[in-house]
């Protein structure tokens, strides 16, 4: 019933305002819905998120949003120049192991995470070769 129905990410935001200044400043995205004080509505890439007020946000320590990009590496730098700050983990064999930010696995994958204005975590994620055809 469900198998080809979309799916999207929904995030917690304590001030909306300052969710969209972020989100627009730092990675060129406007809402495509604007609900006022109660959140917002974006698309990207043929997907849609929102945000949503919440006095529960950043409180997730995992992640809630993947962003899919082609060049993981451009888009890092590009990030770091707008201020945006990549988290490292170094989890052993519980999850990833970042180098200056950045994880890479065996197939050719990589991963970079970092936390929005509302200290939700956010993934960008470069698929292995032929992941997606």
């Amino acid at each position: 019933m469900l198998k080809d129905a979309p799916v999207y990410a929904t995030l917690a935001a304590s001030e909306i305002g300052r969710a969209r200044r972020w989100y627009e400043e730092k990675l060129e995205m406007t809402p495509v819905v604007d609900m006022g004080d109660e959140g917002l509505i974006y698309r990207s890439g043929g997907a849609m998120f929102s945000i949503y007020k919440s006095a529960g946000a950043g409180t997730a320590r995992n992640t809630v949003a993947t962003i899919v990009v082609g060049d993981l590496d451009a888009v890092v730098a590009d990030l770091r120049g707008r201020g945006v700050v990549f988290e490292d983990y170094a989890m052993g064999d519980e999850g990833p192991t970042t180098t200056d930010g950045v994880a890479s696995d065996p197939n050719g994958g990589k991963a970079a995470w970092f936390k929005d204005s509302e200290d939700n975590i956010v993934a960008l994620a470069q698929l292995p070769p032929g992941m997606m055809s």
